[in-house]
């Protein structure tokens, strides 16, 4: 079956939790300056960690019954860093390649996305494409991880209208379904100013086809509680649209937690609990975990998510 299909027919797919914190914690790696954990494939050091966290978290979505999504190491991987980088445009087709290989040796039924990321500084909407600009830029990577088998593709914290909807276009055009994740502060704007609810307005009426969903990822869920609560954002539009978290563990900011020596984490129960409050607003439909979280966050979202 595929993603889009069964994605509407489940009321929740577990997503995979943090990577990149675990990587450099748990296991000491060091992600290369231009392409950072994508390079990771070509290290069996890599590889072993890499299979080891979805693995993981894999488990844990086949223990609670629930479809599960996991999505590239690839969101610096574009063009213009992987020409300055030591590898060439094969590291995208080989980290899909792994992860489908990772989905073989696992029990739930799983699902491989593609991820991609904006051009400049994800939280500050710093060196942002327009939108012209955003569909050629992103097109080169796009067009390989659909062309690599992706089930899936996934623009992970997207900063600034303009470029999201750039990079949708770009994803439409691979006839892979896809879905945008925005990054939100607690006004209920992304970094450049625009509201949410205006972002899913733009994005669908500009992209053919729209996106599958909308969601947010690196925010905790009591900061998306207070996006969503904003008076602009109480819209049939947002609730019938926005559907997903891949929660970071703090509700610090990125700018507080950039080079934090301690890893800024809550209590799993509290981060669920928090996840579980968003149901009220939103149909919760994708549940995952970003910075700061682990196998115990995973567990106790899926615990406290999974339809019983």
């Amino acid at each position: 079956m595929d993603f889009e299909k069964y994605y509407a027919r489940s009321p929740l797919l577990l997503m995979e939790g943090a990577l990149g914190e675990r990587l450099k914690r748990e296991y000491a790696l060091v992600f290369d300056e231009q392409v950072a954990m994508a390079g990771l494939v070509y290290q069996e050091e890599g590889r072993r960690a890499l299979r080891a966290l979805w693995l993981g978290y894999a488990a844990i979505a086949q223990a609670h019954g629930l479809p599960f999504l996991a999505t590239t190491p690839t969101r610096r991987a574009n063009r213009e860093r992987v020409e300055r980088s030591l590898y060439d445009a094969g590291i995208l087709e080989e980290n899909l390649r792994f992860l489908r290989e990772v989905r073989r040796e696992q029990r739930a039924r799983m699902f491989v996305g593609g991820l991609m990321g904006c051009r400049g500084d994800a939280y500050s909407a710093c060196d942002v494409l327009c939108e012209e600009e955003a569909l050629r830029f992103h097109a080169w990577q796009a067009e390989r991880l659909a062309g690599a088998g992706a089930d899936f593709l996934y623009a992970g914290i997207m900063p600034a209208l303009a470029e999201a909807k750039g990079m949708a276009r770009a994803m439409a055009a691979t006839g892979v379904p896809y879905i945008i994740s925005l990054y939100l502060d607690r006004s209920g704007r992304l970094p450049d100013g625009t509201r949410l609810h205006d972002a899913i307005a733009a994005v669908d009426s500009g992209a053919a086809p729209p996106p599958v969903c909308y969601m947010t990822n690196c925010v905790h869920p009591q900061v998306l509680l207070e996006a969503l609560e904003q008076p602009f954002n109480r819209t049939e539009l947002v609730r019938t649209r926005f559907h997903g978290i891949q929660a970071n563990a703090s509700p610090l900011t990125a700018q507080e937690l950039d080079g934090s020596a301690q890893l800024l984490t809550s209590p799993p129960e509290e981060l669920a609990e928090g996840m579980l409050a968003l149901k009220g607003l939103i149909d919760l439909r994708i549940a995952g975990g970003c910075c700061g979280t682990d196998d115990a966050h995973i567990e106790a979202i899926a615990a406290r998510l999974a339809p019983r």
